[in-house]
């Protein structure tokens, strides 16, 4: 398949044409990415059962696997950079199928960490960054409204998986649920196909050299490929980013939501069957959450399109974060399985709202041509977090013996970080303001001095 052809410029993203195939393409690794950590959470009372583990040791499966995700976000940007969005999603889709077949031959639970934790995680990290990388190139000025889309496969697949795999569980078991899953997951090297990258115009040859000019090799050409790879580290782990104000509040502000996001999702079925409802009923939890979030994402996206939401995005994400840790903190005073659903719907539209907007966020801050590197070091960073939070929620019901007490952390976590980014932020668009006119003054002296410059050289 023949590249995709750029505009007349060649630099300007295409903002449609083949770019929606890549959106689809994304959609389902995306999916994938978001949605197998929280699904595989409907196995985890079987698995709790058959390997005699805690439900601290069963919720670490879903945690190493989101953090080595996460952490692998800037190897995956450096392959990306190398060798194109296309192989490395292809790449991750063949990791995902194969852990999750190794895992299904487990008879320990340090063993599924690897298999399901480690090798599951890093070919979701290959996934999750390249497709977003790819977005990016394909489109500017409905970026919001792809990333959305593109976001919205993590509600598309859960809403399908978490029925199915309860379907699944009763028919074969944790063992045959994770060998047929492992063969679903295959599915994303379709998904990597679809992303042909952006054709640019050649550049303009320089003429050859005569042919009895004999060029001088460079010296210390043997010190090139070292250097290159430091060059590359240095760009996709640039600590530079930690002198950008508003970078920093960004980053507080989602190590706080990362941390408390994901537990309330794996526990949540196990929470329900507590509450003494049916093992369906209570897979359908995540399937409504899915399902109401599906729509949201793209709905946000639009939304944070607008000309009145734009330039006031980072207010729009702290509300979204603000809403979301709050339907977390009034999920253990509702009792009765129509006031779960009621919980679930709420929940979807507040995890909705907050994944469609966290990396357009992040662009909106870094620019385009930073934001690969710039998620890069985010993701690396949220995989402590990431890590931490469903293992310490786990704890508390081990300790408790009570779930409640898991929403009412995460709940608090959650708000606590909107609540930041929404001070934050007032206090970042006031000093710029405020820094804005040294800025203009030291540009015009900069001026003034290349003009004197150029008046004494003439």
């Amino acid at each position: 398949m023949p590249p995709a052809l750029a505009n007349g410029l060649g630099y300007k993203p295409l903002d449609g044409g083949w770019g929606w195939m890549v959106v689809v393409g994304a959609h389902i690794s995306i999916g994938f990415a978001y949605s197998t950590p929280k699904v595989l959470s409907i196995f985890f009372k079987e698995i709790q059962e058959n390997l005699e583990a805690s439900s601290s040791e069963i919720a670490w499966i879903s945690s190493i696997m989101l953090a080595v995700m996460y952490a692998g976000g800037p190897v995956s940007s450096l392959l990306v950079n190398r060798f194109g969005s296309r192989p490395i999603v292809m790449l991750g889709g063949l990791l995902c199928g194969v852990s999750m077949v190794a895992a299904s031959f487990g008879n320990s639970i340090v063993y599924l960490y690897l298999c399901i934790g480690v090798i599951g995680g890093c070919g979701l990290s290959l996934n999750l960054n390249a497709s977003l990388t790819i977005i990016s190139k394909y489109f500017l000025v409905k970026r919001p409204l792809a990333n959305g889309l593109a976001m919205a496969g993590s509600p598309v697949f859960l809403c399908i998986l978490a029925p199915v795999n309860q379907f699944l569980l009763q028919m074969f078991g944790w063992r045959g649920s994770l060998l047929i899953l492992g063969g679903l997951m295959l599915n994303c090297c379709v998904a990597g196909a679809l992303m042909r990258p952006v054709a640019r115009p050649p550049k303009h040859s320089t003429p050859a050299p005569p042919l009895n000019e004999v060029k001088e090799p460079p010296k210390n050409c043997n010190t090139r490929p070292k250097m290159g790879c430091v060059n590359n580290a240095k760009k996709f782990l640039d600590f530079t980013f930690f002198k950008d104000r508003g970078f920093v509040i960004y980053l507080i502000g989602n190590v706080l939501f990362i941390f408390g996001a994901y537990a309330p999702i794996v526990f949540l079925s196990a929470y329900a069957i507590n509450q003494g409802v049916e093992e369906y009923s209570a897979a359908y939890l995540l399937s409504i959450t899915g399902f109401v979030d599906m729509f949201v994402r793209p709905a946000t996206g639009l939304i944070a399109s607008s000309k009145w939401i734009r330039p006031r995005i980072q207010y729009f994400f702290s509300f979204a974060m603000v809403f979301n840790g709050t339907c977390h903190l009034l999920c253990p005073l509702v009792k009765s399985y129509a006031f779960l659903v009621t919980y679930a719907v709420f929940f979807g539209v507040g995890f909705g709202m907050v994944f469609a907007l966290i990396f357009e966020c992040l662009m909106d801050l870094m620019g385009n041509q930073r934001f690969p590197s710039a998620v890069g070091l985010v993701t690396i960073i949220e995989c402590f977090p990431m890590l931490l939070g469903p293992p310490t929620a786990g704890l508390l019901v081990d300790i408790y013996d009570d779930y409640k007490y898991l929403f009412f952390m995460c709940g608090s976590v959650i708000v606590t970080g909107g609540l930041f980014l929404f001070v934050m932020n007032i206090y970042n668009y006031h000093m710029l303001e405020k820094e804005k006119p040294a800025k203009v003054r030291e540009q015009n002296q900069i001026t003034m001095e290349n003009q004197d410059q150029l008046n004494i050289s003439s």
